[in-house]
């Protein structure tokens, strides 16, 4: 394991310091509040991501349609559920509450795709569960908030609809139309569209945790925990329910990744639409740099044991 190889874990983290220390400063800047820039900067990855679909990120729906189906299953029950259970157990602030289940409601996180290929996991099959994850979460993200968070805050359905599809359905259409129409151009941008989510995620982050420092110290240590262990269930139940279904190791591990792994930036959007950024928004926040020392150290250690497959 080297150190240079968590690079931008590490980043995250020492922003998460950074925006917790001196919360005043990353809030807002000449009266600008800097989580006004969220949606665009999500939206922005979004329609990168729309860029650089190909059809072969559904080809595996048809060559293993139940193993796609088992892991979006998978994703879109075990993490809602478990934060469900996780915030009731260790009795949270309704709106702190409100913001596990929010999280474990996302779709799956664009960092699983390169944790599965780093796992030598079945990387068409993690980026098939993303691509589709993410397609339907407009629908699904805002049932399972209504329906396991409706009692903690109030959620509107389509309301919450029309944020995701503002911030996911359309800028992968808008991706896909550019890519169509102006294809160099597009190839160019996909260049730097990598350093651009990578940065956008981080900028994120920062303001999140700056919004949501006074509410961090009262809940700070004790969410981080709970965090901690709802990704690790992610993780463990997606692994295990797969070679239950006597699933290959190499898909095995894709479904853990991308069950455990969520997009955080999103539901950071979704808690900073709602008006709830410095509550709701603090879960996610807190998830983002988490799953990355977590998916970092299990993708290094799978990385060190190839997977043998039975014949």
């Amino acid at each position: 394991m080297k150190l240079k190889d968590y690079w931008y874990t590490f980043s995250i983290i020492f922003l998460v310091i950074i925006g917790y220390h001196f919360p005043d400063t990353f809030s807002q800047v000449m009266g600008v509040k800097l989580n006004t820039f969220i949606k665009p900067v999500l939206q922005v990855i979004m329609l990168g991501m729309g860029a650089t679909m190909t059809l072969e990120d559904f080809a595996e729906v048809f060559k293993s349609p139940l193993k796609v189906l088992v892991g979006l299953v998978c994703h879109f029950t075990i993490m809602p559920f478990s934060g469900l259970a996780l915030s009731m157990i260790f009795n949270f602030p309704p709106e702190i509450a409100a913001g596990i289940i929010l999280i474990g409601s996302s779709p799956s996180g664009l960092a699983s795709n390169v944790m599965a290929l780093m796992s030598k996991a079945n990387v068409a099959l993690s980026v098939t569960i993303t691509t589709l994850s993410t397609l339907l979460a407009p629908v699904m993200t805002p049932f399972l908030m209504k329906s396991l968070g409706g009692g903690l805050i109030q959620v509107e359905f389509w309301d919450m609809f029309w944020d995701m599809s503002q911030m996911v359905i359309l800028p992968i259409i808008i991706g896909l139309v550019l890519f169509k129409i102006l294809p160099k151009l597009m190839l160019r941008f996909n260049k730097i569209l990598p350093v651009f989510s990578m940065l956008g995620i981080a900028y994120i982050i920062l303001v999140v945790t700056a919004s949501g420092a006074a509410s961090l110290r009262t809940v700070g240590l004790l969410l981080v925990l709970v965090v901690v262990i709802h990704n690790t269930f992610g993780y463990a139940l997606g692994y295990y329910f797969s070679r239950l279904l006597k699933f290959s190791e190499s898909d095995s591990r894709a479904i853990s990744l991308e069950v455990g792994m969520q997009n955080a930036g999103l539901a950071s959007a979704l808690a900073n639409e709602m008006g709830r950024i410095a509550t709701v928004g603090l879960a996610a926040a807190i998830f983002g740099p988490v799953m990355n020392i977590t998916g970092s150290i299990i993708a290094n250690y799978w990385s060190k044991k190839p997977p043998i497959e039975k014949p």
